[in-house]
């Protein structure tokens, strides 16, 4: 039966045991993927390989929508639409997906430090174009970039994560008295500023924040607004995009500064409708 396409109970299956491997992986509880596969072998009647490569598959579906993946289960493309369908239904009865790992559940008082910050995405780091097409058709279908915004908690999250690393940056040079100035501008004045932060350089420059979280890749897309767009636009010099990656796991981030269509495609995705 190797060589048939797997059924929609095939998939619920192999989805739901991935999940189950995914969510011990993330709270740090050991479990064991042979006894995995020996278990899915009975159940589903597929190989060995057949079982290893789909899991494999659930992993490039899970970075198409940008989530968080098993280590070990590297990213294998060329999967149905299907399994896409499999895992989506799996994260809607699981509202709140991915529970946060106890390594990423902050308190103010222990002041984590900063975060490794690398370049931005390249032209040279593209992953191969076949990869990227089926990646972004995924992120398109389910709205990846809107629902990493409706997602409060999330965002919230994140912005909490850079103020305590532009604290902790500041501290690191010597500027414990700019540390002590920093805002959490959303949450202190409400949005509408166009950015999150309000921060400086250790030589004492402003530095407009704004943040945006994904459990997902570097590459997963992200929403940002015709207002933060504007005040990005007037205040190039401090202005900038904190983009914050991978956040379940390890938080990694790179920052963007305006004009930002020199590093993304910018795309309308929604027009206001008005009345003749």
């Amino acid at each position: 039966m190797s060589g048939e396409e797997w059924s929609e109970l095939e998939n619920d299956a192999i989805v739901a045991d991935y999940f189950s491997m995914l969510s011990d992986e993330l709270v740090g509880v050991r479990y064991n993927k042979a006894a995995h596969n020996r278990s899915l072998q009975e159940m589903i009647s597929r190989s060995k390989g057949s079982i290893e490569f789909k899991h494999q598959n659930i992993s490039a579906v899970l970075k198409g929508l940008g989530e968080t993946w098993i280590n070990g289960y590297k990213p294998a493309f060329n999967f149905q639409m299907s399994l896409v369908d499999a895992v989506a239904r799996h994260l809607q009865k699981r509202e709140g997906w991915p529970a946060r790992p106890a390594s990423t559940l902050m308190v103010i008082s222990e002041a984590p430090g900063a975060i490794w910050v690398s370049t931005p995405p390249t032209l040279q780091n593209t992953p191969p174009p076949e990869e990227l097409e089926q990646m972004q058709a995924v992120a398109r279908k389910f709205d990846v970039a809107g629902r990493d915004e409706r997602n409060r908690s999330l965002g919230k999250a994140g912005e909490e994560r850079v103020l305590h690393h532009e604290r902790a940056m500041l501290a690191s040079a010597g500027r414990q008295d700019l540390a002590r100035k920093v805002r959490w501008v959303s949450q202190e004045d409400g949005d509408g500023a166009g950015y999150d932060i309000s921060s400086f350089t250790p030589e004492g420059e402003n530095r407009l924040i704004e943040v945006k979280t994904t459990n997902g890749w570097e590459r997963t897309p992200f929403h940002i607004s015709k207002n933060e767009l504007a005040v990005a636009d007037s205040n190039r010099d401090s202005w900038t995009l904190f983009r914050l990656w991978n956040f379940a796991r390890e938080p990694r981030a790179f920052e963007l500064r305006p004009p930002l269509d020199t590093h993304v495609d910018l795309t309308a995705t929604s027009f206001q409708a008005s009345f003749h």
